[in-house]
């Protein structure tokens, strides 16, 4: 049977109102699924390599102006005690990684491999619908895991022209080579990713890792020359002669004044140069080195050493420079995408640093310069903007408090605690009070002994457990800790309280008495390393 041509083009406008109606219905439903998951905030984790508080503007303007790192301060948290486990690279990334110390996930010290099989944030990210990602300075050895893209520096990774291993369209890990500036490069990287690989409609966690300024400070050409015209004042204690300290602070081999090399001082011509980036280096550096090498033989020891000052920290800062420009960029960027208002971003480095404090540069103890790492964020709507903090945190607190973020259970075995109330300004009432600290990697590069501690902020209790020194240091009254008063009676009843904390504290991490066999684990992994090179 036929119908009435009118009773077709009703009903037709009724079927097509329904499927509009269906189609909206479906359409709301779909934009609160993504809702839901754009509800959860993106992460932007910053990380650089041996940066320190005394050369980030936000927390010591003297040295240099950081205006990028500074935006994370002025609109967020600056923390004042972000204290590290293990103050060396690896460690203190495969902390991050785990929210372990050092002894659970085996990655003590530097030149193994750390094993990319144990749980990791990355993974419980990935696993609750995260897109996940690391760009830059990886430096555990393995291939990283619990990431949808990585594109990683080769071991440590030189300053120019690096060799970066990723992933090809088939999904098989290649090493790529690079021409340009390393900073330059992981920058691009990162913004490309965010740019074209990034999932609009998932939450994701960006890595983004710098190998400055890590030794032996290579600025990019447009910084050669900037601060020559500039004196960079000297610290307090850059002649310090370690009275009173244990014997360890004496042995060390990682003063201005002893152990910096040619290559640190660009007294020698750096290697993997491109013939442009050669001419624009020697353009800047010979020069000055002919300068310096001609006025040598009449120059005092201070003066030389000063001179040496000089040099190392100008080259240090102009690479922090670079560090600083890459993250505007990548804050420029969240905010022309409309990302920065449902994103956190994290700034922080692998552990401080020796800007000629007691002579020295690299890192390692358990003193302040060294023990203390930068921690910025930014947290729109969540963070008070030019807030500071005092609580002791840590970067074992990292992998916890990135998972606390994006609504992922926190695993048990984690020994960290979430920052995320904290970032809202509402320190929980029983937070630590008191820190564990150690250093295990000896023999090894400059000689630092091996050590473990405890402080509260106002003392600190270290034992060189291999010599069976202790030291002690008022930190209220001797900030510089150039006074070692462990054995002073007038400190016995601190030095109790500390040594039965100090007690209690290897007690809660499960630390065990006997160091692991350090130089076994290397032999291993450098006997991995070859084998996997012969295929």
């Amino acid at each position: 049977m036929k119908l009435p041509l009118r009773f077709n083009a009703v009903l037709a406008r009724r079927v097509t109102g329904l499927a509009l109606m269906a189609l909206v219905v479906l359409t709301l439903l779909g934009h609160r699924t993504m809702a839901a998951k754009s509800d959860r905030p993106n992460i932007v984790f910053i990380f650089s390599d041996d940066h320190c508080q005394q050369a980030l503007s936000a927390y010591d303007p003297s040295r240099i102006t950081t205006p990028n790192m500074d935006r994370l301060a002025t609109e967020g948290m600056t923390f004042n005690r972000c204290y590290v486990t293990n103050a060396i690279c690896g460690p203190s990334r495969a902390v991050i990684q785990t929210g372990k110390y050092s002894h659970l996930n085996g990655f003590a010290v530097n030149g193994i491999t750390f094993n990319g099989d144990q749980q990791t944030f990355p993974k419980l990210l990935q696993k609750a619908g995260y897109q996940t990602a690391v760009v830059g300075k990886w430096h555990l050895g393995s291939t990283p895991q619990g990431y949808d893209y990585f594109d990683v520096l080769v071991g440590q990774g030189p300053y120019y022209n690096p060799p970066m291993k990723t992933t090809d369209e088939k999904g098989e890990v290649v090493v790529r080579e690079h021409t340009g500036y390393t900073t330059e490069i992981i920058t691009e990287k990162a913004l490309n990713w965010l740019k074209e690989n990034r999932k609009e409609d998932k939450p994701f966690m960006l890595m983004y890792q710098h190998k400055a300024p890590h030794r032996n400070w290579e600025p990019a050409p447009k910084y050669l020359n900037w601060l020559d015209d500039v004196t960079v004042a000297e610290p307090e204690t850059l002649y310090d002669n370690y009275e009173t300290r244990a014997s360890p602070a004496h042995n060390q081999a990682m003063e201005i004044k002893n152990h910096l090399t040619d290559r640190d001082l660009k007294l020698t011509q750096p290697r993997n140069f491109t013939p442009k980036q050669l001419a624009d280096w020697n353009a800047a550096y010979g020069p000055k080195n002919e300068a310096y090498l001609k006025a040598k033989a009449g120059m005092s020891e201070k003066e030389v050493i000063q001179w040496k000052y000089q040099r190392y920290v100008k080259d240090y800062l102009r690479c922090v420079k670079s560090v600083d420009d890459g993250i505007g960029e990548v804050l420029d960027y969240l905010e022309e995408a409309g990302l920065s208002e449902n994103t956190i971003v994290i700034y922080s480095s692998d552990q401080g640093w020796y800007l000629g404090e007691h002579g020295w540069f690299d890192k390692r103890w358990m003193y302040e310069e060294s023990l203390k790492t930068p921690l910025l964020v930014r947290w729109p709507g969540q963070t008070k903007a030019g807030s500071t903090n005092n609580d002791i945190v840590s970067n074992l607190d990292f992998a916890e408090t990135f998972l606390d973020i994006a609504g992922v259970k926190i695993p048990g075995d984690m020994q960290g605690e979430s920052l995320a109330s904290i970032f809202k300004g509402k320190t929980p009432k029983n937070w630590r009070d008191s820190f564990y600290y150690h250093y295990y990697e000896f023999p090894g590069g400059h000689s630092v002994a091996r050590h473990y501690g405890v402080t509260n902020g106002k003392h600190k209790l270290i034992s060189y457990y291999q010599s069976g020194e202790w030291e002690l240091f008022d930190l209220e009254n001797d900030p510089n800790e150039l006074n070692n008063v462990h054995s002073n009676p007038e400190y016995s009843s601190i030095t109790k309280k500390l040594e039965k904390e100090l007690t209690r504290l290897r007690k809660q991490y499960e630390v065990p008495e006997e160091d692991p066999d350090f130089q076994k684990m290397k032999a291993e992994a450098r006997a991995r390393n070859r084998a996997a090179q012969k295929k």
